[in-house]
């Protein structure tokens, strides 16, 4: 099994460095870091009394590395859940926040076990994890998977601007949808004319 520092090393070489994309609601970012969780985190870097996007392009990997284990791995309490979720989660969470736990969530409910939709990792989600691994272990990697590729599509359904995040310029998979294809084995991968179905009323 993958160390958490290695799953942390992994985000970070996936998110990339420095980016201001004005379509992006995170502003600048760099390694995955938001300048808005900078400015919660008060990490004024070169001591100038504000946090701006100077801050943001002197971030290391290394300090992108520490604040990902921190405060979106342990301080949601996704390592609370059981292990074979955390790779998937974890990165999910650094991408949209505590949308990634409402995305389990939801697949719990749809598996019949209840829960609230709340975003929280309690005692209540966590016994669900267990309970969910423990009726499909082989599988509910792969169902958080498709469940975190459908929500990327959905998002892309109704915010224009977010489309270019799901579907590239030439029709291919565009990177949130083969980051959420990372962590879904091979088999449930859509192939290119299934996704240009499912993205064809976009024009």
């Amino acid at each position: 099994m993958q160390s958490i520092q290695d799953i942390a090393r992994e985000i970070v070489a996936r998110e990339g460095g420095y980016v201001n994309d004005p379509d992006d609601p995170g502003g600048a970012t760099n390694f995955g870091v938001t300048i808005h969780t900078m400015r919660r985190l008060g990490l004024d870097l070169d001591g100038d009394g504000v946090v701006d996007t100077d801050d943001v392009r002197r971030l290391t990997r290394d300090h992108a590395e520490a604040i990902f284990i921190e405060h979106y791995f342990e301080e949601p309490k996704i390592h609370a859940l059981p292990q074979v979720l955390h790779a998937s989660i974890f990165d999910m969470y650094v991408n949209a926040g505590s949308h990634a736990v409402k995305i389990l969530q939801r697949l719990f409910n749809e598996m019949r076990i209840v829960v609230a939709v709340d975003g929280l990792i309690g005692p209540q989600t966590i016994a669900a994890a267990q309970q969910a691994v423990a009726a499909a272990p082989n599988h509910i990697a792969d169902a958080y998977g498709i469940a975190r590729r459908n929500y990327y599509y959905a998002l892309a359904d109704a915010r224009v601007a977010s489309r270019k995040y799901a579907k590239r310029l030439d029709g291919g998979k565009g990177g949130w949808i083969t980051r959420a294809e990372e962590f879904i084995s091979p088999r449930f991968h859509l192939t290119a004319a299934q996704h240009a179905e499912r993205t064809a009323s976009w024009g």
